[in-house]
């Protein structure tokens, strides 16, 4: 493919009318912001950025050096003032007398807690080092793809000399830590007038005497290096097209039918999460000639690798001659080849002291025609990944087109991947949450006791699809959610229960979105209320088509796509305690929800075989946030038991054995204990929530 297009530039966001008056910190603060706020600049949790600040030390009262760089694990566009790190630069340079050699480089991460100003609790990163011994005010450390494209050719210093003359230095490959901050310290004090460096298959550092100068430099090199290499970058790139790119629906068609199953053949151990990528610049790379050959090679920034693993998995698919069935038939082995290469560099590489191997699986999955598949243990985690991937390619397009492309070698990256630091930080990692790396679809999602579940199962680590007929309410649901948790984690979908079109949609929205599905809660009601002689047939129908046929619909499908995916599956139905007891003038709601209760004991039956549970939540009288009781039904329940509408709710309080009310969240509590491992052994029950009601008693 032609290089049709050229990058736009990057654009000077610097605000002097914001800056005005804010401190040294603050201005930090503001120019990491501006630069994280730019994927081109660096990606999520990339970069570091630091500012040296004279402050008030709290002991002494004296004014003191002090170091503010972005702590660990934070992420320079998101950051707050709380973020970052701040030490004692006396103290900091007063451990180069410490230091006993590269060989003992990482014991020198445990010194930095020690240089800590003002007890600051926010834990330094192994690039401290880096920032703190450039003899510059203000430091930043980007990872931009056009720098790293020059920064992993083969003859990256020939190319930043010829980029940059002297005013961009060049420092060979060596791993973040303690030793690459003195070579740059170094580096410094031998060139004087330079305004950054570019670090060999890494990153680039640039820095000035002020914030924004800082800013600018960066800003300025990044943009030089996209020019030259839009002048240098002419005709295909890749080695040209290989297979074409089929269309939109066609493509996300392929990923509906390879996401479940990979998914299902890589969760053993822990749930995993997908996403799909097939943007133009992944649909350049999966369909070229050389797609194959530069996967194989791995990535080269550390931050790119850390994040996509040794290398991906290019799946065999054709789109010139596409049979997805031959594709899905392949993944076992080829799933089961890629462990068995990722073992085998783990043996290659390990050291007496490396952990333990970790996963082998796949992070990256590489679909000719298609797309790009990301897994991971959560959702952000693998949007994230592929976003790395991206600059990876990047990369690739960029260095394989003026140089050769150089990725890390086996043995750095295996020590970066298990370097024993790595391995502190992610022991130090919370337990996950009960549900993390789960996928539930909750229909009537935007009700009561549907948002109320999406609260619940969220709140627990699970992914979570709101699926409504009402797209307002879905709206606005999707936003409370997203409010308290993430965008990552809600996605909401127009389902009318009673389509068997619209299901499929629903379900292969959440197949797309997520890469699978664990959990359906079949919410989706009405009521209604008449005398049996003045039941028409359309509502008695109405009845029968949301609450027994469409709770028919949506476990049908999710039962297909269980066994596809072959890893369990869970369905909660929300019934009512009138499928267990009549209730006066609701013959034809309650018969339908006695349907539900007995469709839900057969799916039981049916799904055992294939670890699918199937259990029923029954309600009672859930008056709040609830959509069906609002207008006609509640009138119409109130004059079946002759009283007003202000009198129902007491009413249903009182009868109750225990004479409480109960409320969505109760009914979210069960739906939560069914839908997790706390009841991995039970299926056909059903738990009634109704405050205590002698005639629902199921025995």
């Amino acid at each position: 493919m032609a290089n049709e297009t050229r990058a736009a530039r990057l654009e000077n966001l610097w605000d002097d009318g914001k800056t005005a008056g804010m401190s040294e910190s603050e201005l930090l603060l503001y120019r990491s912001n501006l630069l994280g706020s730019d994927k081109r600049i660096t990606n999520y949790g990339g970069g570091n950025t630091s500012a040296k600040v004279m402050e008030k030390d709290p002991l002494t009262g004296q004014q003191v050096e002090v170091l503010w760089v972005k702590g660990s694990g934070g992420d320079v566009g998101t950051i707050k003032m709380d973020g970052f790190a701040t030490l004692y630069m006396e103290k900091l340079n007063a451990l180069k007398g410490l230091y006993r050699g590269i060989e003992h480089e990482d014991e020198m991460v445990g010194y930095l807690p020690h240089c800590t100003f003002n007890l600051n609790s926010r834990a330094a990163s192994i690039d401290t080092p880096l920032h703190a011994y450039v003899p510059k005010k203000h430091v930043d450390h980007m990872h931009p793809d056009a720098i790293i494209a020059i920064a992993a050719s083969s003859d990256s210093r020939a190319l930043t000399q010829e980029i940059f003359g002297g005013e961009i230095g060049w420092l060979p490959w060596k791993r973040p830590g303690y030793e690459l901050g003195l070579w740059l310290g170094k580096f410094c004090e031998e060139n004087p007038d330079a305004r950054g460096v570019i670090l060999e298959s890494h990153g680039l550092f640039t820095w000035g005497d002020t914030a924004k100068e800082s800013y600018e430099t960066t800003l300025e090199i990044i943009n030089k290096a996209m020019a030259w290499l839009d002048a240098k970058i002419d005709g295909d790139v890749f080695g040209g097209v290989k297979v074409k790119t089929l269309p939109a629906e066609e493509r996300r068609a392929v990923a509906e039918k390879l996401m479940p199953k990979i998914r299902g053949m890589i969760s053993e151990t822990e749930g995993k999460l997908g996403h799909f990528d097939d943007q133009p610049a992944v649909l350049e790379f999966v369909g070229s000639n050389r797609l194959a050959e530069l996967a194989a090679l791995g990535t080269s920034c550390p931050d790119h690798f850390l994040r996509t693993k040794i290398r991906p998995l290019v799946i065999d698919f054709d789109p010139e001659n596409p049979d997805i069935d031959k594709t899905v038939a392949g993944l076992e082995d080829a799933i089961a080849a890629y462990r068995d290469d990722y073992a085998a560099y783990y043996e290659r590489c390990k050291r007496d002291n490396s952990p333990g191997m970790r996963d082998p699986n796949a992070v990256i999955y590489l679909v000719p025609g298609v797309g790009m598949i990301s897994f991971a243990k959560d959702k952000a985690t693998a949007r994230i990944s592929a976003e790395f991937y991206v600059n990876a390619i990047n990369v690739m397009r960029g260095a394989s087109s003026v140089s050769t492309y150089q990725g890390l070698s086996e043995q750095e990256a295996f020590d970066i991947e298990y370097w024993l630091l790595e391995e502190a930080k992610l022991q130090r990692m919370p337990k996950p949450k009960p549900l993390a790396g789960k996928i539930a679809l909750v229909t009537g999602g935007a009700g009561g006791i549907g948002k109320a579940t999406a609260f619940r199962l969220a709140g627990e680590g699970a992914c979570v699809v709101l699926a409504d007929i009402d797209d307002e309410a879905l709206e606005t649901a999707k936003a409370e959610l997203s409010s308290v948790f993430s965008k990552d984690i809600v996605r909401g979908v127009h389902l009318n229960v009673t389509s068997e079109a619209e299901v499929a949609k629903g379900f292969s929205d959440a197949v797309v979105e997520f890469g699978g599905l664990d959990i359906l809660v079949s919410n989706a009601g009405l009521a209604s209320s008449a005398p049996i002689e003045e039941t028409t047939l359309d509502l008695w129908d109405k009845n029968i088509a949301i609450l027994a046929t469409g709770y028919f619909l949506v476990s049908r499908e999710a039962f297909r796509l269980f066994r596809y995916q072959n890893a369990g599956g869970n369905v909660v139905f929300v019934s009512s305690k009138n499928g267990l007891a009549a209730s006066p003038g609701a013959s034809a709601y309650c018969t339908a929800k006695a349907a539900e209760i007995h469709l839900a004991r057969c799916l039981a039956l049916e799904g055992a075989s294939a670890q699918i549970r199937v259990n029923t939540v029954n309600p009672d009288a859930v008056l709040r946030g609830s959509k069906i009781w609002t207008g006609e039904w509640k009138e119409q329940r109130a004059a079946a038991y002759k009283m007003s509408t202000d009198e129902l709710e007491a009413h249903y309080r009182d009868r109750s054995m225990l004479k409480r009310s109960v409320f969505p969240e109760d009914i979210a509590e069960a739906i939560y204990f069914l839908a997790s491992d706390m009841s991995a052994k039970s299926t056909g029950n059903i738990i009634n929530v109704d405050a205590g009601n002698a005639q629902s008693f199921t025995r």
